[in-house]
């Protein structure tokens, strides 16, 4: 595998651009493809079997592009779709969950409690409650869907009265049962990271698993020796979404390139639109 490859990442919209932003920072090196599967998100209303199909076609479209890792930033497809991720695929595959999960659990002491706020597909699988327990059985995880952080995040209107009622909605129960550590299990969430800690309260952590991801990706990248080499990369400070990072969506690339400036600052520089198709045959606009 050749270490000066770049790194994949999809998500079935613009929420992964928040996990790009963490391997960004953590890695300014590093080149990245991204994949926002626009034409088919959401992901959390769908079926485990649509999900896999989705995700692999996904994981497919960036492995014939050449990547040395993916990373599946959809907390949705992480949930449900790594083992077929990674049975079609012939790179490592990093998912969201397994980072965020060890991340909190790592926080833990005594009888505390975690609180993970997600989908609505990535609770109902239990797969951030099942990857806790793998590091501490004794854990208790209490889990609730935000389905309308998404929308709010998208419309830039994290920091609104709308979104502080909504949040106080949703967090209500968590807060009741005097959680100590909150993951942030959706890649948008993150965006309204200041509304969720100002209702949740200050003495609840907050884990965002991209974040938790970027550095388990670190980890991972030098064990196997793939860290790219420091002298083929511009020098000095890279902006989020330059020309050194290829960008590509399967709709709507005007609204991607939007949401992304208010994610990342600045639209990427290099966008493409694509069709994934269910026969895993490519074709670009």
């Amino acid at each position: 595998m050749d270490r000066n490859l770049p790194i994949g990442i999809f998500d079935s919209g613009v929420g992964g651009l928040t996990v790009y932003r963490a391997l960004h920072e953590r890695l300014p090196n590093e080149r990245f493809v991204y994949l926002g599967d626009t034409a088919r998100v959401p992901y959390g209303t769908k079926s485990l079997s649509t999900v896999e199909r989705y995700a692999v076609e996904n994981a497919k479209f960036l492995e014939a592009h050449g990547i040395k890792l993916l990373v599946v930033a959809c907390n949705t497809a992480s949930a449900l779709a790594l083992p077929a991720i990674r049975k079609a695929v012939n790179i490592e595959v990093v998912g969201v969950i397994g980072p965020g999960a060890r991340a909190a659990a790592s926080l833990i002491r005594n009888s505390q409690r975690v609180g993970v706020i997600a989908t609505e597909a990535t609770v109902q699988s239990g797969a951030y409650a099942t990857a806790i327990a793998a590091v501490n059985p004794s854990i208790d995880v209490i889990e609730q869907a935000c389905p309308l952080f998404v929308s709010l995040a998208e419309e830039g209107w994290a920091d609104s009265e709308v979104a502080h009622a909504v949040a106080a909605e949703y967090l209500a129960d968590l807060k009741s049962k005097s959680i100590s550590v909150l993951v942030l299990g959706c890649t948008h969430y993150p965006i309204l990271r200041q509304t969720i800690a100002d209702i949740i309260g200050p003495e609840v952590k907050l884990i965002d698993s991209g974040e938790a991801t970027a550095v388990e990706v670190v980890a991972r990248l030098e064990k196997l020796g793939l860290s790219h080499d420091l002298d083929i990369l511009h020098q000095g400070d890279r902006r989020l979404g330059d020309d050194l990072d290829h960008f590509y969506v399967t709709d709507a690339a005007q609204r991607f390139a939007k949401v992304a400036e208010r994610f990342l600052g600045s639209a990427p520089s290099i966008l493409e639109a694509v069709e994934v198709w269910g026969n895993d045959e490519l074709r670009t606009d």
